[in-house]
């Protein structure tokens, strides 16, 4: 699988690349944000019709967040994200989505830097380039879809489209799972006071409940199969609800860094990340999951899967960012020893109590307020891991941050959160 990654020039045009000269392509266009099982259901749809009619599977990922990108520009007189723009709401990297695209089995995937001049073109000019330009066949959408500027190219815009034209299909994929729910139009993250894994507390109101719950807090309907909902369950602590709907564990990844060396002292050593790290992070509080090396970041600050460690948020370092496509193998970025390395019994992998938040045991001693993340390996083995990436799998919400009154009590708690850890994985 090959990742190409392309810029429009200021005027909202792309140089896009040639595909193939002898294939056609089946293609879908998204964010794919997290990869769910609604987006993992399109991109199987992709396949499935590229290998009936021995096509090229294609993914578009747009990336920034339209949402984002619309938002900063409303806010900063119609100007584009910075490049340097850490969005601290993506779930996931364009590589971790890129990942399971080729597990699934997509030949390419295409990384459309999304700006204001290429938000400003029509759906009809863009699906007109998609044709043209990539052989575009076949098109996949969710039943939701919608592109073009004003979003005016929809499911009913894009058939008619497809009926006038008859150069391209359209093949809608239902991908609603289970329906909708309601999520707050604006929520912060909220700390569970119990211990043990939170009940999404919309699952235990009834319907006059939810009704005034959802009045209350300004609501909107979502898809339960969605990136919102599982950005809302995950800052509720509620990550195996989360995991139901991604069909995976929300996971970040980062580099490991120097910090206090506290829990060496303590007989806890803990692997330290980088304040920017890339996923979305869960409320604070201490999880049971797992930790991945994903290998040593070298000179040129790129680890095993190609990760900046100046800039988590861009991976692909040798891939240019200019108008001219730059195709790159995958294996720059998702390669085979990435796979290797998150494999089940791989030995790159181990079980991880981890700890969000602000150490408030001792925050008062240091002076030291910032939210870290704290994975500690549960094993007996010695493992130095400064200067490597790692990826964090949340599999389990154990209990919120809790200030103890002596390094006694912590060592206590952190040992109970270490044999939790190993019976909720299996590992023990």
């Amino acid at each position: 699988m090959k990742i190409t990654r392309l810029t429009p020039d200021a005027n909202g045009l792309v140089d896009w690349p040639i595909l193939n000269s002898r294939k056609r392509a089946v293609m879908t266009i998204g964010v794919f944000d997290g990869m769910h099982k609604g987006h993992q259901a399109v991109v199987r749809r992709v396949v499935e019709l590229a290998k009936q009619s021995d096509s090229l599977a294609v993914v578009m990922i747009l990336d920034p967040r339209p949402a984002l990108a619309h938002t900063y520009a409303d806010e900063h007189d119609g100007m584009d994200l910075p490049n340097d723009f850490v969005d601290t709401q993506a779930l996931s990297s364009v590589e971790q989505r890129a990942r399971i695209m080729e597990k699934l089995g997509v030949d390419r995937v295409l990384v459309l830097h999304y700006t204001m001049a290429f938000a400003a073109k029509s759906f009809r000019f863009f699906l007109g380039q998609m044709v043209g330009k990539l052989g575009m066949r076949t098109l996949v959408l969710g039943q939701d879809a919608a592109l073009g500027a004003g979003r005016k190219g929809d499911i009913k815009a894009i058939q008619e489209l497809c009926e006038a034209t008859r150069v391209f299909e359209l093949d809608v994929v239902d991908d609603l799972g289970p329906g909708y729910t309601w999520v707050p139009s604006h929520f912060e993250p909220r700390m569970p006071e119990g211990i043990g894994e939170p009940q999404d507390p919309r699952e235990v109101m009834n319907k006059t409940e939810l009704r005034a719950w959802s009045k209350q807090n300004n609501c909107r309907k979502v898809r339960v199969w969605s990136s919102t909902n599982v950005r809302y369950l995950l800052s509720q602590g509620c990550v195996k609800a989360a995991a139901e709907i991604l069909g995976h564990d929300q996971a970040v990844e980062g580099a490991v860094v120097h910090g206090e060396q506290r829990g060496r002292e303590i007989g806890f050593p803990t692997a330290n990340l980088a304040q920017v790290v890339e996923g979305y992070v869960p409320v604070d509080g201490v999880y049971a999951g797992w930790l991945v090396d994903l290998g040593p970041i070298d000179d040129g600050g790129n680890g095993a899967n190609g990760a900046n460690n100046a800039d988590a948020g861009n991976r692909a370092k040798n891939t240019e960012k200019s108008n001219v496509s730059n195709s790159v193998d995958v294996a720059n970025l998702a390669s085979p020893s990435d796979e290797m390395r998150m494999a089940p019994g791989s030995p790159w992998r181990w079980p991880a109590a981890i700890s969000i938040g602000t150490k408030p045991t001792y925050s008062d001693e240091t002076g030291i307020n910032e939210r870290v993340i704290e994975p500690y390996c549960v094993t007996d083995d010695w493992l130095e891991l400064y200067d490597h990436e790692v990826r964090v799998e949340f599999t389990q919400f154990l209990r919120g941050q809790v200030k103890f009154d002596s390094t006694a009590e912590l060592k206590a708690a952190l040992k109970d959160y270490a044999d939790q850890t190993l019976a909720i994985t299996g590992a023990k």
